[in-house]
């Protein structure tokens, strides 16, 4: 049973029955331990966001006439890339290039402020610890990779298993255990971790946010005890006028995005902290980005890369699996108050803009379609 995803905050008492919704006013965290800020302007955002798009516009249209831009800058270039191999893409997906070279054109520009982050050891040492206890290695086949919770992580950590020898195929049917059989860079020496970032092939794999985000809630708060009774029951407790005590599973979707509002990013939990808070692609940087809508091409090519065993393959989707689909993200998106999704935007807006996803599309119109 999934925990009720509608009731839209201005009509939920009235119209549904349901008990209201109050926002507990917390002071926005815009800054880290520090005191410094630690996102450029809002208006450099939107100028990211807009550029973006109009890239992907003008570029499909020439792309029949001119040759698409190398997917790298040249080597040297301190914005992106080792000096290993610099492919991006899988097939010749010409769409996909374009994707890519978008993410790639807008790290360079917003990694390539003076206030953002360009190793590690200048991060705090909260977002350091963040960052390095994401970071799994294999030493055998010299890579590293950031996990993102929801981002098919549990089937990365399988297979890494299974490159160590932990596992004997990446499709056995044992409950994932996500610490044992596993190298954290965390768990090294200062210059351990240089030397593994400087020379191994680093990824992640990437998901649109607000996707994410319901993918994070349909899980922890409609299947999980732990996650119900850890953070539901305080959630039902701070936003939710004159009810009976809750157990924790009966959060709603607008509830969940209330609590992520008064939640300071860089303390969140790894299921729903922003990607750029987790993985630090201005301080690490990526040889290649993953999607989550390629998963199976983009991950089976990061494994012909790293000279993996060919019977190693990404898992198939599991048959009790339930994806959010288009659709489903559009219901939730379209009964939820516009007002509480664009104000939480911001706070995932790094990884809007980092990595091309488009805003949320909630206008009336769309809505009813």
């Amino acid at each position: 049973m999934f925990p009720h995803p509608l009731a839209p905050l201005a009509v939920r008492g009235a119209e549904m029955g349901a008990p209201s919704v109050r926002r507990v006013a917390v002071p926005a965290r815009m800054r880290g331990g520090s005191g410094t800020m630690l996102v450029p302007s809002m208006l450099m955002f939107g100028v990211i966001v807009a550029s973006s798009g109009l890239l992907l516009m003008i570029e499909r249209g020439i792309l029949a006439e001119v040759k698409p831009p190398p997917l790298h800058p040249p080597h040297g270039d301190h914005a992106w890339r080792s000096s290993g191999d610099t492919r991006a893409v899988a097939p010749e997906d010409m769409d996909y290039q374009v994707l890519q070279d978008v993410r790639n054109r807008t790290i360079r520009s917003m990694c390539g402020q003076k206030n953002m982050p360009h190793s590690i050891w200048e991060l705090s040492g909260g977002q350091r610890k963040t960052v390095l206890k994401h970071i799994l290695v294999s030493d055998k086949y010299r890579f590293l990779y950031c996990y993102v919770p929801k981002v098919a992580c549990s089937n990365w950590k399988r297979i890494l298993k299974v490159l160590d020898g932990a596992l004997e195929n990446v499709n056995v049917k044992l409950k994932m255990d996500h610490k044992s059989d596993l190298v954290f860079l965390g768990d090294m020496k200062p210059d351990e971790i240089s030397y593994r970032l400087k020379h191994y092939y680093k990824f992640i794999f990437v998901r649109d946010p607000m996707e994410r985000l319901l993918s994070a809630y349909r899980n922890k708060f409609g299947e999980i005890k732990e996650y119900q009774l850890k953070y539901g029951v305080e959630i039902v407790k701070r936003y939710r006028k004159g009810t009976r005590k809750s157990t924790g599973d009966d959060v709603t979707f607008s509830e969940f995005l209330l609590y992520l509002l008064d939640e300071e990013a860089e303390r969140m939990n790894e299921h729903w902290m922003p990607i750029y808070n987790l993985c630090q692609p201005c301080a690490v940087r990526y040889d290649f980005i993953g999607s989550y809508e390629r998963l199976t091409v983009d991950a089976n090519y990061i494994l012909e890369h790293v000279q993996a065993p060919s019977f190693i393959r990404f898992p198939e989707r599991q048959s009790w699996y339930k994806p959010v689909t288009r659709e489903t993200l559009q219901y939730y998106m379209c009964n939820t108050q516009r007002g509480l999704i664009k104000e939480l935007l911001p706070k995932y807006i790094l990884d809007f803009s980092l990595f091309a996803y488009p805003l949320p599309n909630i206008t009336s119109e769309f809505c009813r379609q």
